[in-house]
């Protein structure tokens, strides 16, 4: 699973699975990474976030490499 497919075959696969199959999948991810469900972020309410906010920080967090918090 790691890097092995291709972007289109993991959107396929991703959309393949059922809902429940996605909330466990994300769940696994949130723990491996030591975070927990419904976190958020502190000290900003989530309902104030727009559309191109949100995306920008999921483009900027892809740029960290996780070697690098460890």
């Amino acid at each position: 699973m790691k890097n092995s497919e291709s972007r289109e075959e993991r959107k396929k696969r991703l959309k393949s699975l059922s809902s429940e199959e996605r909330k466990i999948l994300i769940r696994k991810k949130l723990k491996q990474q030591g975070l927990k469900e419904g976190s958020g972020v502190r000290e900003k309410d989530q309902s104030s976030y727009d559309k191109n906010e949100i995306i920008d920080l999921i483009l900027l967090t892809r740029c960290f490499h996780i070697d690098k918090f460890q």
